[in-house]
């Protein structure tokens, strides 16, 4: 999928397996949505004017305006890795359920503009416990199990997808970027454990 028009476009290889992964969750919903119990202080994009059982019914929708990173990258003094951009500012979503081979992956995505700020807050918080540890930045995009405080990163040199606990080196990496790892995941239908 391309973000503009004309010589100036590239390929976005993180958007398109993004994409391809909530196509194929939503084909395996009955009613071609997600539902999440609504709440008039937290409201999406995502959200249709549709209610199944209570639940709010809501689908990923990609940003018109793509959230901005520049001053995260300010902020840190250095550029956000191209992945993250991409991957963050794609859709306005809750998060997408998947399997891997080494198990869950709730993949974090932004339900509104509120939940990007609570994201760089967050991310900046990471970025000072990195560096008083003397690591390389990584930026989050996933959880593992509900029960397990393990996380997935992009690292932001090189583009790898990492394996993190919180306030340790990482474990080890897992793919070389965050296309390929997002390719293959399968959509797990199950509510979100973590939002």
């Amino acid at each position: 999928m391309a973000g503009s028009s004309g010589p100036t476009t590239r390929i976005r290889p993180v958007t398109t397996a993004l994409t391809r992964l909530i196509e194929s969750a939503l084909a395996q919903t009955d009613e071609g949505c997600f539902t999440t119990p609504f709440d008039e202080d937290w409201r999406s994009a995502a959200e249709l004017d549709r209610f199944i059982e209570g639940q709010s019914c809501w689908r990923p929708v990609r940003q018109s305006d793509p959230v901005d990173f520049s001053g995260l990258a300010n902020a840190l003094e250095q550029p956000i890795h191209p992945d993250i951009i991409d991957y963050y500012g794609s859709f306005w979503s809750g998060t997408i359920e998947t399997e891997s081979a080494e198990g869950q992956v709730s993949l974090i995505q932004l339900w509104n503009p509120d939940d990007f700020d609570r994201l760089i807050g967050n991310l900046i918080g990471h970025a000072l416990m990195k560096r008083r540890q003397k690591q390389p930045f990584t930026t989050f995009f996933a959880n593992t199990g509900a029960d397990s405080q393990l996380f997935l990163s992009v690292d932001n040199q090189t583009g790898q997808v990492l394996l993190e606990e919180p306030g340790k080196p990482p474990l080890r990496a897992v793919q070389d970027n965050l296309a390929n790892f997002l390719n293959r995941l399968t959509p797990r239908l199950k509510a979100p454990d973590i939002y």
